[in-house]
């Protein structure tokens, strides 16, 4: 039976079947079940498909336009690689913030120039999509919680809304490699929850006095003063040295919940973007790689991060069953958001202002690459040796404890 018969045959009961009662209705259907050798679930969907008419026609699609050239999008690529390979949003950003030194290095006409400032976030996750998918990353940290002075440095118990510049949260980034064996470099990583300007610097070990040093050195740094310090429960932070620290210097010094990251959301993500993404996993234990860190991080890469690289905040978190959807703010940079604030230091702004006018960010990215792989071959890759053995007192446990464990092991004596 040829399916251009069961069609035909379909069509001339169809009439009948829609005027027939219910119970002429199931012997008809019977009958084309018997006739075409249709399932009785079959036959009741065909039944019901050509009861409801014929099917709407196909809507004609055509192939999307394409607007931007080869040329272009290859200009795209290479800014978005330049600029360490940021999210479409910002890079949106980043494409008009640069635009005067990509007029000199690509020669591009009026109409491409036009075509950058036009083009959308999606268009550019669409052109960007295959590259990104080879992008991977990780993330962990040392730290263990300290136990001193916890009930003097009270818990940040409220979400942060601060509405001017000066409050910051600080975390420290190991650089052990695979052995947390020794000594070896940590950076100590500082954001301001306002406008998002970071200050980094490298330290050798965690000790109390080194990173009191390297929080000084950033608090100088800063285009704002400083007013409020958050940090985690590492022992590096709770101590003595910083503490009084924060009394003399006036400043406001909390710490988050033991085991809470979330508390310290800002930082976290700091962690990854300006010091773990750029030194990767690898050990740094030298005085070499410790000078070559702050090297990088006290020049190019501070003036990169804080003047040529847009960032988002989050604005509200709304729920819509059980998805979440986060509002940003429009990207800028830290920069552009002191200089809208009008709370920072004025000839500190002024003269980082005229520096992003004068600095060419392709070149500064040049620079900071090339300084990334000197400090890459630094890394010690070997798995460090332990400098002392046990000491005197461990050596007295584990000859007691051998005595015990040979006492019982000795048979005993038959009566």
């Amino acid at each position: 039976m040829t399916r251009l018969f069961r069609m035909s045959y379909l069509t001339s009961i169809i009439d009948r079947y829609r005027k027939a009662s219910k119970a002429l209705k199931s012997k008809i259907l019977d009958e084309l079940c018997k006739v075409c050798h249709y399932h009785r679930k079959y036959a009741i969907g065909r039944l019901a498909a050509l009861r409801a008419g014929p099917p709407p026609s196909r809507p004609v699609t055509h192939k999307r336009r394409k607007h931007y050239g080869l040329r272009l999008l290859r200009i795209i690529e290479s800014v978005w690689e330049t600029a360490h390979w940021p999210w479409s949003v910002r890079l949106k950003v980043v494409l008009v913030l640069w635009l005067p030194w990509i007029r000199q290095r690509f020669q591009i006409s009026s109409v491409e120039e036009k075509q950058l400032r036009a083009i959308s976030a999606s268009t550019l996750d669409r052109a960007l999509s295959r590259k990104r998918s080879t992008l991977k990353h990780r993330i962990y940290g040392r730290t263990k919680p300290g136990t001193l002075l916890k009930h003097q440095i009270p818990i940040k118990t409220e979400h942060w809304d601060v509405t001017r510049p000066g409050f910051v949260e600080v975390d420290t980034v190991s650089h052990s490699g695979s052995c947390a064996e020794g000594d070896f470099l940590y950076s100590v990583n500082m954001t301001d929850i306002d406008s998002g300007w970071v200050e980094t610097r490298a330290v050798l070990g965690k000790g109390e006095t080194g990173v009191q040093i390297a929080i000084e050195g950033m608090r100088r740094a800063l285009p704002f003063t400083l007013l409020g310090l958050d940090a985690d429960n590492g022992s590096e932070f709770i101590n003595y040295h910083l503490l009084d620290y924060c009394k003399n210097s006036e400043v406001q010094f909390t710490r988050s919940r033991p085991y809470k990251k979330d508390d310290n959301a800002h930082i976290e993500q700091k962690n990854w973007t300006h010091v773990r993404k750029l030194m990767g996993w690898d050990r740094y234990d030298s005085e070499e790689a410790l000078a070559a860190m702050n090297d990088l991080y006290t020049h190019e890469l501070r003036l990169y991060m804080n003047l040529f690289q847009p960032s988002v905040k989050l604005l509200k978190t709304i729920r819509k069953g059980s998805r979440l959807k986060r509002v940003y703010d429009a990207p800028q940079t830290p920069l552009d958001r002191l200089l809208a604030k009008g709370q920072a230091d004025r000839l500190k702004i002024a003269h980082l202002k005229a520096l992003r006018k004068r600095t060419d960010p392709f070149e500064l990215s040049k620079v900071i690459d090339k300084k990334l792989q000197k400090i890459w071959d630094l890394a010690n890759r070997r798995r460090p040796k332990a400098k002392h053995g046990p000491s005197i007192q461990d050596q007295k446990i584990i000859s007691d404890v051998t005595k015990i464990f040979d006492k019982k092991s000795k048979p005993k004596k038959e009566k």
